[in-house]
């Protein structure tokens, strides 16, 4: 595996800095992925996403009940209207790393579980989940990611976790329309329940024998679609799942899912290099990656312009090339 003009080498050494030079939530992943710098410092830069930044930005718009938009929709705002909604503010101040011990943070979990957790185990909002008591599989793995993040302690999250366990799908991946008669797993789902079963497995440790084989049977759902070609036919499944954006939302793409295998330091699978391939070949000549798609709605700001040099994809990008070119000594999540 090369490791030429990608993972070393001045351009690179320019992209970090420029890294080290943006918000918090930047700094502070930079600083432990890329830098290896002490725990201490990557802490000390990692409490700065709650007081500056975009973290602080949005916690400054919490509702006094906790929640986000909670006036805007018939859910309270749990997890509508996109993208200004509970749900997905609190994925946003996951990804950016804010502290499990946030109390703002606490808060929104304890309205999130109390809120959406269904008579089949698992997560839904809005009139049809009152309606009918059903789930939804994709909302379940995104609100697990979030509870298991900020280290919500309820046994609720092992009924959400055993519920995912359930809905896994004979070729290893998840639907959220599985219950519709869907019998092929989507990347989208897919994605995200391995995104909530990996927090949940760090945080709780239950169960986690049948949570790591359930990941690994969901990486190899992507392996054999080599993260992005019908494993029919090999032609290209979607073209935007090769366009990185930021936030992805509840949104699949190659950059997000070897973030994912990064994370887990999952073994280099070469049906992992094409994907790879794409990633190294969207580098910048200045060393960065640029946002090359986003998702429409509403937002409370804009983090990164479409187009634009992003810190995201350029701190995503590096730390996967890095797992990659290191040979991802194998250690199963």
């Amino acid at each position: 595996m090369s490791t030429l003009g990608v993972t070393s080498g001045p351009r690179t050494d320019s992209a970090i800095q420029w890294l080290l030079d943006g918000d918090p939530a930047i700094r502070w992943q930079a600083l432990r992925d890329l830098v290896g710098a002490a725990e201490r410092t990557v802490e000390h830069e990692r409490r700065k996403v709650a007081r500056d930044g975009w973290g602080a930005r949005l916690l400054a718009r919490q509702d006094p009940e906790g929640t986000w938009a909670g006036g805007l929709a018939s859910d309270g705002g749990l997890y509508s209207p996109k993208w200004i909604s509970t749900t997905y503010t609190m994925l946003m101040l996951r990804d950016f790393g804010l502290l499990p011990s946030t109390r703002q943070a606490r808060r929104a979990c304890k309205l999130l579980l109390d809120g959406g957790l269904q008579c089949d185990g698992g997560i839904n909002y809005g009139l049809w989940a009152k309606w009918t008591g059903r789930s939804e599989t994709c909302v379940t793995g995104m609100v697990l990611s979030i509870l298991s993040h900020f280290e919500y302690e309820d046994d609720r999250l092992d009924t959400i976790a055993s519920y995912l366990l359930e809905q896994q799908m004979p070729d290893g991946g998840w639907n959220c329309r599985r219950s519709a008669g869907a019998t092929h797993a989507s990347v989208h789902t897919t994605i995200s329940v391995l995104e909530g079963l990996r927090l949940y497995q760090l945080h709780r440790g239950r169960e986690v024998r049948e949570v790591r084989a359930a990941q690994r049977r969901g990486r190899e759902f992507l392996l054999v679609h080599r993260l992005f070609r019908s494993h029919r036919t090999g032609e290209i499944i979607k073209p935007v799942f090769t366009r990185f954006s930021f936030p992805p939302r509840w949104h699949y793409d190659i950059l997000r899912a070897l973030d994912y295998f990064q994370a887990v330091n999952a073994p280099c699978d070469r049906r992992l290099a094409e994907a790879i391939d794409i990633v190294r070949s969207s580098q910048r000549k200045d060393g960065r990656w640029s946002l090359e798609h986003s998702h429409k709605g509403k937002t409370y700001f804009e983090l990164e312009r479409l187009g634009a040099p992003s810190r995201w994809n350029t701190l995503r990008a590096l730390r996967v090339l890095r797992w990659w070119d290191r040979g991802g000594v194998t250690r199963e999540a």
